[in-house]
């Protein structure tokens, strides 16, 4: 891994917001900022509001604080950048592809769920998963995961298939939305032929 990819390190919380866009990082990053910032006014531009021994210690605190929180990013960046280089578990993948291609969406789902549980980012899994879903009947989430999809940067590569995948989704809606008018369509026409069943025997009735 290049040493570039470890600058982000030296920050607490940016590396979990660059690497991963976990939103859960941004206090501490925001906290740190703030942290740093108000040492820096106290001890250089009003170092009378408090006591400069006080500031003095605070400073010490902090830099104790920075050193172990970039120890523990330093740590903690192989995992982030590629979780799949740094697990025990078996890459499942190639299970999922031929389940997938044999048409078993029971056996498939459950694969493509646990690859993603390791690597929430993999741009084929997350594309399988959602032709799953719409294969499946559940057009609704395959869109919803597609759009997911296009906001992650490593997915830029998968341009093409992910605007075909778009078509079929956008396809199969319409096809539903036109099965289910035609069932209302014949339900309505179901109903009237009952009530007019149903005025036609009033009508022997009544004779």
């Amino acid at each position: 891994m290049e040493f570039r990819n470890y600058l982000t390190c030296f920050w607490p919380g940016l590396s979990e917001l660059w690497w991963r866009g976990r939103l859960s990082a941004l206090p501490l990053a925001i906290g740190f900022g703030i942290g740093l910032n108000s040492l820096l006014i106290l001890k250089h531009f009003y170092p009378t509001w408090l006591d400069p021994l006080l500031v003095r210690s605070a400073w010490w605190v902090g830099v104790c604080v920075w050193i172990c929180w970039t120890v523990k990013s330093f740590r903690e960046l192989p995992a982030l950048i590629n979780p799949r280089a740094v697990t025990d578990a078996p890459d499942r993948f190639v299970e999922a592809q031929a389940a997938y291609l044999r048409g078993d969406w029971e056996a498939t789902e459950p694969l493509l769920l646990g690859i993603l549980a390791i690597e929430p980012r993999d741009p084929p899994a997350l594309l399988m998963l959602s032709s799953l879903y719409r294969h499946t009947g559940r057009v609704t989430s395959a869109a919803v995961l597609l759009d997911e999809m296009r906001r992650l940067e490593i997915a830029d590569r998968w341009q093409i298939e992910m605007d075909a995948e778009a078509a079929r989704i956008a396809r199969d809606a319409e096809s539903a939305e036109e099965s289910d008018e035609d069932a209302d369509e014949e339900s309505s026409e179901l109903s009237a032929s009952e009530l007019q069943e149903d005025g036609n025997a009033a009508d022997l009735t009544a004779a």
